[in-house]
C-alpha cells in the first residue's frame, strides 16, 4: 500500500466528521483560508467552451489532473475512479497504479466508527459533505498530517471527490502551542489542567473496564516550609528548588513504572504543590511504597547555586475502585489526607480513612447547623448530682448541655463544645445554658421550699469571657431569675483559668465579688500550678477523673496504687489550706467513694449517684437528699 495510517486518529483530531450544507456556508471563510492559493507566478487562463456555451470536459481534466491540490474522483463503490499527480505524490504512488484501489484504506477513513459512518454516508449520497483530519505514513518513512474532504460530484454524476491538503505544519504549531498550554514552565512537568485531563480520562468507564486492574491511585504532595524559601532566599532560588524536587520526582515515577504497565504521571498542580498518578494501581501497598520513595528522595539536601537546602514534604495518598470514583471526590479526598499528614507532623504521608473523613464531615455538618439549632431550640439541659462525701446529700448538680440533633441523635458536649468555641456560637449557646440552668434552679428552690436549696454549677467557655460581657450577663440572668449569687457555681477549665490575666481575671473577679461561685475544672490535666491559685477568686477545684480511676478497686484483696492516694490527697489538703473545696469526677465504685471521703474530698460526682438525668428526675431526688453508695450508679 502506498500510503498507510498509524492508528485509529483520536475523536480530539476530528474536525467536524460530518457537517451540513448549512456547515458549509458557515465554513466558506474557513476553507478559503486553508485551501492551497494559486502561486502569484501562475497563469491564468480561461476556460474554452463548446458550441453550445459549455465548458470543454478535456479542459476539466486537464485542469484535475494538474492541479496543485491532491485530489481523487471515487466512485459509489468506494473505489478509486481517478487521481491527479498530486494524489499520487502525497501519499507515495502511481497515479494510474491508485485506479481501482479502496480510497479508504489509502487516506485510513475506516478507523473510527464515526467517520467510517460519515464517509459512507456521502457515497451514498445522504450526506453533504465530510472532513477529518488524518495522521498517514509515507513509504519513505516520515509521517504527516493531512485533512481530507469529501464531497459529492455534480448533481447526476455518481461518486465523490476526495480533496487532500498537507496540515503537518499547521498540526506542528498546534502540537507546540498545546505544550506550552499543557506544561508548567518552572518544572516541565504537566500542569494542572494536562492533570485533570489524564485524571478524567483514567476515570472513563472504557478505560478501566477493557484492560487494567480498575483501580487508581493519587499521591497529593506538599512541601513542607517551602514558603520561607521563598521569602528568604527568593524567587529564583525557589524556582530552581521546585526544578530540582521535579526532577527528583520524575526518576522516582520512572523507577516505580519499571516493569509495570505504566509509569506514573508526574505533574505540578500549582506552587509547591505536585501530584503523582497512578492508573491500574495494584493496592494500597504500590501507593505507600511510592510516597515512602518520594519522601527519602526529597530528604536529600539539594545544592541550588551555592545554596544547601534541606527540604520534606507531606504527602497524602489515596487508592480505590476507579468505578464509581469521579476527579473531584478523588481531589477532595486526596486533599483531605494532605491536611492530615499536616496535621500530624508532617514530613509523613497519609492514607485516606474513610471513616476518618466520616467524621470530619460530620463535624463540618455539625458546624455549619450549630447557630440555627440554638435558634430552633434543639438544646436541653441534663443535670448530674453533686453529692457530700461526708452526709451523702444531695448539695449541688451540674448543668450538662446536650444537642437532640434531628438527624445525629442526642450529642454529648464532646462532640460540638468545641466546634462552637471555634465559630464563635459558644456565646449564644452558653447564655442560653446559663438563663436555663438559673432559671431551673429557682424553680426547685420554689417548689422545696422547706429543704435547703441547691447550686447549680454552669460550664463556662473562656471565649465567653472575651466575646461577651460575663459579668453583665450573670448579672441580669440572677435579676430576672430570682436565684441567689451564691446558689451559682461556674466551671472553667484549668488550662482557661491558670495564667489568666487582664480581662479575664478581672472578669472572674468581678463574679466572685458578686457572690458567684468559680469552679477549676478537670484540676491536674493543666498547668497545676498551685501557688498561683492563691491569687485567683476560685472556690472550688474538681478534680480530673484520672485521678479517682486510680482508686478503682472492689475486692478487698486489691489495693490501690499508693502514689496516687498519694496525689490525691497532696492535693487536698492544699486546697483546704488555701480555703478551697474538692469535688472528684467520675466516682463510679463504694471503694473510691469511701477512700475519697477518708482522705478528706468535700463533694462527689459520678455514677456511683447518677447519670446525667432530666429535671423532673432532681426534684424526685430532693424529696430523699441522702444517697445510698450503690454500683448500680442509680441513687
Amino acid at each position: 500500500m502506498s500510503g498507510t495510517s498509524e492508528g485509529p486518529t483520536p475523536a480530539a483530531d476530528l474536525d467536524r466528521s460530518a457537517v451540513t450544507d448549512s456547515d458549509n456556508i458557515c465554513r466558506k471563510s474557513y476553507d478559503e483560508a486553508t485551501d492551497p492559493k494559486p502561486d502569484e507566478t501562475t497563469e491564468i487562463t480561461t476556460t474554452p467552451a463548446t458550441t453550445d456555451g459549455t465548458p470543454d470536459p478535456k479542459t476539466y481534466e486537464h485542469v484535475f489532473t494538474s492541479a496543485a491540490l491532491p485530489m481523487a474522483v471515487v466512485g459509489r463503490d468506494g473505489l478509486v475512479s481517478t487521481a491527479n499527480a498530486a494524489f499520487g505524490s502525497l501519499i507515495g504512488a502511481d497515479p494510474a497504479g491508485l485506479t481501482g484501489r479502496i480510497a479508504a484504506d489509502l487516506l485510513d477513513l475506516a478507523s473510527d466508527a464515526r467517520t467510517w459512518h460519515a464517509y459512507r454516508e456521502v457515497l451514498r449520497g445522504r450526506q453533504a459533505r465530510l472532513r477529518c483530519a488524518r495522521r498517514l505514513k509515507h513509504p519513505d518513512g516520515h509521517s504527516l498530517w493531512v485533512q481530507v474532504t469529501v464531497s459529492p460530484l455534480a448533481k447526476d454524476t455518481p461518486g465523490v471527490l476526495l480533496s487532500v491538503s498537507d496540515i503537518s505544519a499547521r498540526r506542528e504549531l498546534q502540537a507546540r502551542l498545546r505544550h506550552l498550554q499543557m506544561h508548567d514552565p518552572v518544572t516541565r512537568l504537566p500542569n494542572r489542567t494536562l492533570f485533570f485531563e489524564r485524571l478524567s480520562a483514567a476515570l472513563e468507564t472504557e478505560s478501566y473496564e477493557q484492560s487494567g486492574t480498575g483501580r487508581i491511585g493519587l499521591c497529593y504532595l506538599d512541601l513542607d516550609g517551602f514558603k520561607a524559601v521563598n521569602d528568604t532566599l527568593g524567587h529564583r532560588v525557589g524556582d530552581r528548588l521546585l526544578a530540582a524536587v521535579a526532577e527528583r520526582l520524575t526518576r522516582i515515577a520512572d523507577d516505580a513504572g519499571f516493569a509495570r504497565t505504566g509509569v506514573p504521571l508526574v505533574a505540578r498542580l500549582g506552587g509547591d504543590e505536585f501530584a503523582l498518578l497512578v492508573e491500574d494501581s495494584t493496592g494500597t501497598e504500590q501507593l505507600a511504597d511510592l510516597a515512602e520513595s518520594a519522601l527519602a528522595a526529597l530528604q536529600a539536601p539539594f545544592d541550588l547555586a551555592g545554596q544547601r537546602l534541606s527540604l520534606s514534604a507531606s504527602i497524602g495518598v489515596v487508592e480505590r475502585h476507579a468505578a464509581g470514583t469521579t476527579a473531584t471526590g478523588l481531589m477532595q479526598a486526596a486533599d483531605t489526607t494532605l491536611y492530615w499528614a499536616k496535621a500530624d507532623g508532617k514530613s509523613r504521608w497519609t492514607l485516606f480513612d474513610p471513616e476518618r473523613n466520616a467524621h470530619l464531615v460530620t463535624r463540618q455538618a455539625l458546624s455549619s447547623t450549630l447557630r440555627p439549632a440554638i435558634e430552633r431550640g434543639e438544646f436541653v439541659l441534663e443535670y448530674q448530682p453533686l453529692v457530700g462525701m461526708g452526709d451523702g446529700r444531695l448539695s449541688g448538680v451540674e448543668a450538662l448541655v446536650r444537642w437532640n440533633h434531628p438527624q445525629f441523635g442526642t450529642l454529648t458536649p464532646n462532640r460540638f463544645i468545641g466546634l462552637a468555641e471555634e465559630d464563635g456560637s459558644i456565646v449564644p449557646l452558653g447564655r442560653w445554658a446559663l438563663t436555663t440552668a438559673c432559671r431551673q434552679a429557682r424553680r426547685w428552690q420554689l417548689d422545696h421550699p422547706g429543704e435547703p436549696p441547691i447550686f447549680v454549677s454552669v460550664n463556662v467557655a473562656v471565649r465567653q469571657v472575651w466575646d461577651s460581657d460575663l459579668v453583665a450577663d450573670v448579672a441580669e440572668t440572677l435579676a430576672e431569675t430570682g436565684l441567689a449569687p451564691h446558689l451559682l457555681q461556674l466551671e472553667l477549665t484549668e488550662s482557661a483559668v491558670m495564667g489568666s490575666a487582664g480581662r479575664p481575671l478581672q472578669a472572674l473577679q468581678a463574679l466572685s465579688d458578686m457572690g458567684v461561685r468559680i469552679a477549676i475544672d478537670d484540676f491536674g490535666t493543666g498547668y497545676s500550678n498551685l501557688a498561683y491559685l492563691s491569687r485567683l477568686p476560685v472556690s472550688v477545684l474538681k478534680l480530673d477523673g484520672s485521678f479517682v480511676r486510680g482508686f478503682q478497686y472492689d475486692d478487698p484483696g486489691d489495693r490501690p496504687n499508693p502514689a496516687d492516694e498519694v496525689v490525691v490527697e497532696a492535693m487536698i489538703q492544699l486546697a483546704h489550706r488555701l480555703g478551697l473545696t474538692v469535688t472528684a469526677e467520675c466516682v463510679e465504685t463504694s471503694a473510691q467513694a469511701s477512700r475519697l471521703r477518708h482522705i478528706g474530698c468535700d463533694t462527689g460526682q459520678g455514677w456511683l449517684y447518677s447519670r446525667p438525668v432530666a429535671p423532673d428526675r432532681i426534684s424526685e431526688l430532693l424529696d430523699g437528699r441522702t444517697y445510698a453508695e450503690t454500683p448500680a450508679g442509680k441513687p
